[in-house]
């Protein structure tokens, strides 16, 4: 028979419920709170039976419980991995818990538990969006149902990933150990990133650094220590691709199909392209997933109802690609494209080649610098292009600034907010709608601890190794302000990366590549036949994503270019 700790609020079975102060420090925490005890027992159930071993479950049956547990658990310094409440606990919303939960854990997962019945039902869909917006839950999921409940596992197992790479202990983690935060290490840290590899850094000096430098000798730092115990000094990008097992470098080989860039674009044409029959080959002077890995949440794309990280989408896009039989080249620059009688002949930074039948020029955009010396200076050491999902620990309750107004902007800021004790997102525009979507700006604007301000732009800034302070202007009054800053991570405006085509490839005048109906007069003359859509001015070449002229600078367009593009190629290839 259960019964009831009426001390803790905790559901036990068979087994006194503990304090906090009675248990151990070394396994997070998951708690889960519903007033009902029948239900509360089921969640119990598929914790314990699931988790119990690298877990500890806690389930409380009272809101003033929750808080009075939640509040010890944070002054004793445990941790909280995941926090599940029920929709209503006694007459108490549970969001009111969950709410509170980040303030209290600001990495913990919080997740709404919902009845089978509710979903699809209007109102409880407008709660959820509600409370996402107003930052008071993570995610929501159904009940779980007798045992064995695999669809529960499967988003409590993702919460839980989330909540462990956020922890900076995700599985097969990297370990970057530097003498500074600047410099090479930094460059190292956006490498990485860009791979979507998780990893963490530590100063040499550091007491975790000291730990793994133990038994390593004398070295040249920065140091990566990979999963498998092996150390890279100073590793070059091609090394770091290698010892990840992730590139191929290719020279004088022939391919149906080659893409150029490896981010939303170019994953999904590796896909389709694959998975059609072609043989297709990947490269990318960096890593994976473009810009999209600087996203932390990306809730608005198709078959995510819960969201995901822009990282863990490349990651899953390139393991799809890679099975299905594309192949890639990482850290691999194309520097020149020329037309050969039936092929496209790119040339490799490292002096191959490598042909292909067709070519797709999916490489993106990045964002645009800041131009300011003295921030510049201090790349790396408090100002970041991008980078907020893999640096965002490092802000922890501190001020921090976001530069920007579309989307990237909104996730990065509202992922710091996490951590860091206050985010400003600077816009130059007048009004975030401008270039954010409805539910980014909800989310921003109902978050506590963001502030907005439209109509500023950062025109200077500085610090003695690590960023202090930035100078922001008013472009309405022109009045400068000096504010006290430690970190600021830009993401404005897009630069595509078109600088190493031929002028015979026809860009407009930001640099962006002209495709089908949009080529010039001239440019079509030359065809001698029309263009197919997405195709440039070089026969046999398309062009897809961010980097496109006219395209839509959304993840789902990307990758629904991508995916479009292979029927011309199959077209191309036919005549």
């Amino acid at each position: 028979m259960t019964e009831v700790d009426r001390s803790y609020g905790r559901v036990v079975s068979g087994t006194p419920a503990r304090r906090p102060d009675q248990l151990g420090t070394s396994t997070p925490l998951l708690v889960a709170v519903d007033h009902d005890p029948d239900r509360l027992a089921d969640v119990e159930r598929e914790l314990r039976s699931r988790y119990e071993s690298d877990y500890r479950v806690c389930c409380l049956s009272s809101i003033d419980d929750a808080f009075a547990t939640l509040e010890d658990l944070a002054t004793a310094g445990e941790q909280v991995a995941l926090v599940l409440a029920a929709e209503v606990v006694a007459d108490t919303p549970g969001t009111t818990l969950l709410g509170e939960v980040r303030r209290l854990f600001p990495q913990a997962e919080r997740a709404l538990l919902i009845p089978y019945s509710h979903v699809g039902d209007p109102g409880t869909a407008d709660a959820i969006f509600e409370a996402i917006a107003r930052g008071r839950i993570d995610h929501w999921l159904v009940r779980p149902a007798p045992p064995r409940d695999e669809q529960f596992h499967q988003s409590v197992a993702s919460f839980l990933l989330e909540w462990a790479e956020s922890q900076r202990a995700a599985p097969h983690t990297v370990d970057v150990v530097g003498e500074a935060w600047a410099g090479r290490a930094y460059e190292l840290r956006e490498v990485l990133g860009r791979c979507a590899m998780p990893h963490r850094f530590h100063l040499a000096g550091s007491t975790e650094g000291q730990r793994l430098l133990d038994g390593v000798g004398e070295c040249r730092f920065p140091l990566m220590i990979m999963p498998d115990g092996s150390v890279l000094e100073d590793p070059t990008d091609i090394e770091i691709a290698r010892a990840a097992g992730t590139t191929i470098e290719p020279d004088g080989d022939r391919y149906d199909l080659v893409i150029v860039g490896n981010g939303p674009a170019g994953l999904s044409a590796g896909v389709y392209g694959a998975s059609e029959g072609l043989r297709t080959l990947v490269i990318d002077s960096a890593g994976l997933g473009g810009q999209a890995t600087s996203s932390s949440s990306i809730r608005n794309y198709l078959g995510f109802p819960r969201g995901i990280s822009g990282g863990n989408l490349a990651r899953r896009a390139y393991e799809q690609a890679w099975v299905l039989g594309a192949r890639f080249a990482f850290m691999q620059r194309v520097t020149h494209l020329r037309r050969e009688r039936d092929a496209t002949v790119l040339e490799l930074a490292h002096g191959g080649v490598v042909a292909g039948r067709t070519v797709v020029l999916a490489t993106g955009a990045s964002y645009r610098r800041l131009g300011v010396p003295s921030l510049e200076e201090l790349h790396g050491a408090g100002v970041f292009y991008g980078a907020a999902a893999s640096e965002a620990p490092l802000v922890s309750g501190e001020e921090v600034y976001v530069v920007g107004g579309a989307n990237s902007a909104g996730q990065a800021a509202l992922h710091l907010a996490r951590y860091a004790k206050r985010v400003t997102l600077v816009v130059r525009a007048a009004s975030l709608a401008a270039g954010m979507s409805h539910y980014l700006v909800r989310a921003v604007e109902e978050a506590p601890n963001i502030e907005v301000r439209t109509g500023t732009e950062v025109v200077d800034g500085g610090g003695d190794g690590w960023l202090d302070h930035l100078v922001l202007h008013d472009r309405a009054s022109g009045e400068l302000e000096r504010v006290c800053a430690y970190a600021i991570f830009l993401m404005i405006g897009a630069r595509p990366h078109t600088e190493w085509l031929p002028p015979i490839v026809e860009r407009d005048l930001d640099g962006f590549i002209m495709t089908g109906a949009d080529l010039s007069a001239d440019a079509l003359r030359a065809f001698g036949r029309p263009p197919v859509p997405l195709e440039t001015s070089v026969p046999g070449v398309l062009a897809v994503g961010d980097v496109r002229h006219g395209s839509v600078k959304r993840v789902a367009s990307a990758v629904g270019e991508g995916s479009i593009a292979i029927r011309y190629v199959h077209q191309l290839l036919a005549t």
